[in-house]
């Protein structure tokens, strides 16, 4: 008769779930004693919880498939928590097993006892504690229903004795695949959209990470309005390649091309997104928002027309009530727009005349060239996934992972692991930045230990980068943000993995391409310019006002090398080019 940890397991492996992620712990020993006597299932051992998650979290954007993270208890449950929330608000389905203390020491202050269930509450869209073996079979196969067709994080609770109890009888495992389903609003409501987009004389599409498989009509839709289609950071993988009608990206990281776009609309389409930035909304414009979460609609932006339904499920249906339009005149002024703007990026993305430190545009340009048509790229919160949303291009195989919507910090070597550990043969690319790379460094511990050739970039400022340029937006004097870094290249090859550190721009090639010639894992540590600024596409008068104090206070602070110092690192070079 099979334990609990036996079911699991069996149940995991019947559902295409191929690793787990995770420490091993006295209160999860059942269940990785069943791991070692299973095959085909692995176990992937991270240095730390919140990587599990991430990792986890990971895989199953890139696989849209249930993946598993473990936690042992206590603290083990407390380290997931992080990433469960990346997870859930990533919207991707991830089962987390999560031990607890013995059954019978519940409620008594037992060393390391908390509260799961209360404790995963906001991360997960299902949380339930396994009270008894026999009831387990019932509670894990309703925890991956969840996870599955809800799209989020479930967690079961298992105190350690329950994984090795016996279910009481012969349980078939839970085989759980995702439902087929075919969700678009009714034609009325398709009627009333085409209506108001037909009317449009400036119609102007906002689409983000809901555009998924839904790329071909989104370029017919585009076609047929004559709309110029702008993309939020998460619909980047999937919007802006093959298409003659993007015109870039609005937002804090986005540029100019994308913020006219919509500020000039009279009407605005949006297609699964919920695009969190108030500020970048138009002020007049109609709006029609689509989104397969009716609770998302109306969020950000008064909407005159909601729509329930997923973007690829409606396009076809909504496509054949349109007028095809001949009057061009918004599309083409934002096309030249975004010429000129993405002119302007280029311009600054090139060997400085080899001066130092390096750009971070260059080396994100030089990545984006050298790297496989097929790459996984993941990205830290902060200056790397600026240089990653302006300067990395995607093509329907590559794929981009990011704490898009929990930015999180330190996120991107830990991505790097899930990815690379899902899709060993494929290259994968972390865009680290240093304090990104060092909060959570013992993970490269981890790429040597299970053999993952994950390549990791850093871009090292000496600095929370970031922050930095959000005090000086905010007006205040960079303080506490300094990073004293040693030579990470070299901690890297302590490690045992390959290494270099770039610090002239005519040697950036040459490294990256060691990197990926390179058979295990590989580190190139770029020394790249700390006072880059990353403008956004429009100024408000706070942000205005807040650089002009930052600038005052700085020389008051006997701080003016550092004014002199941004002056000629963005505003000198820009006007050269």
């Amino acid at each position: 008769m099979p334990t609990f940890a036996d079911h699991v397991i069996a149940s995991l492996k019947a559902s295409g779930v191929r690793r787990l992620y995770g420490l091993p712990g006295d209160s999860l020993n059942g269940l990785t004693d069943a791991i070692r006597r299973t095959d085909d299932v692995d176990w992937v051992h991270v240095r730390h919880e919140e990587s599990a998650a991430l990792a986890a979290a990971a895989e199953a954007g890139l696989t849209g498939e249930l993946t598993v993270c473990v936690g042992g208890c206590g603290p083990g449950n407390l380290h997931l928590i992080n990433g469960l929330f990346d997870a859930q608000r990533s919207r991707v389905p991830v089962l987390a097993i999560a031990a607890q203390i013995p059954g019978a020491e519940i409620g008594t202050g037992y060393f390391q006892e908390t509260r799961p269930r209360e404790l995963f509450a906001d991360c997960s869209v299902y949380a339930e504690t396994v009270t008894a073996a026999e009831y387990g079979p019932r509670v894990l196969e309703t925890a991956m229903r969840a996870a599955v067709e809800r799209r989020g994080v479930a967690v079961v609770i298992v105190p350690g004795e329950v994984f090795l109890g016996k279910t009481g009888r012969e349980v078939p495992p839970a085989a759980v695949r995702p439902a087929r389903s075919v969700v678009r609003p009714d034609d009325r409501a398709l009627r009333d959209a085409a209506a108001l987009l037909n009317d449009g004389r400036r119609v102007t599409i906002l689409a983000g990470a809901g555009a998924v498989g839904a790329h071909d009509d989104l370029v017919r839709l585009a076609e047929t309005l004559k709309a110029p289609v702008v993309h939020a950071l998460r619909g980047k993988e999937y919007v802006e390649y093959d298409n003659p009608y993007d015109v870039g990206m609005t937002g804090l990281l986005g540029f100019a091309s994308g913020y006219k776009a919509i500020e000039e609309a009279d009407t605005l389409l949006m297609l699964g997104t919920d695009f969190p930035y108030r500020q970048f909304y138009p002020r007049h414009a109609k709006v029609i928002q689509l989104d397969i979460r009716g609770e998302q609609i109306g969020r950000r932006v008064r909407v005159d027309l909601p729509l329930v339904g997923s973007v690829r499920d409606t396009l076809p249906a909504l496509l054949p009530l349109l007028t095809v339009k001949s009057e061009r005149r918004h599309l083409d002024d934002a096309l030249a727009h975004y010429a000129r703007t993405r002119k302007s990026l280029d311009a600054l993305a090139v060997n400085d005349r080899d001066r130092t430190p390096i750009h971070p545009q260059f080396v994100a340009s030089t990545l984006d060239r050298l790297a496989d048509r097929d790459a996984v790229f993941t990205v830290d919160v902060g200056s790397p996934v600026v240089w990653a949303a302006r300067y990395l291009t995607f093509n329907g195989r590559r794929r981009l992972l990011g704490s898009f919507n929990h930015g999180t910090m330190a996120c991107a070597l830990l991505q790097a692991v899930g990815a690379q550990a899902a899709f060993p043969g494929r290259q994968v690319v972390s865009l680290s930045g240093d304090g990104g790379l060092t909060m959570p460094l013992g993970e490269l511990f981890t790429l040597r230990q299970n053999g993952l050739p994950a390549k990791i970039v850093v871009f090292n400022n000496g600095s929370l980068n970031f922050v930095e340029l959000e005090m000086k937006a905010a007006g205040f004097v960079n303080y506490a943000t300094e990073l004293d870094n040693p030579q990470l290249a070299e901690v890297a090859a302590a490690i045992g993995l390959w290494s270099r550190r770039v610090e002239r721009p005519g040697d950036l090639e040459d490294a990256l391409k060691g990197a990926f010639a390179h058979q295990g894992p590989a580190l190139v540590e770029v020394m790249t310019a700390r006072q880059e600024l990353s403008v956004p596409p429009a100024i408000t008068v706070e942000q205005a006002k807040g650089f002009t104090l930052y600038a005052i206070r700085t020389v008051l602070d006997g701080r003016g090398g550092e004014l002199l110092d941004l002056v000629s690192t963005n505003v000198a070079r820009r006007i050269l080019h």
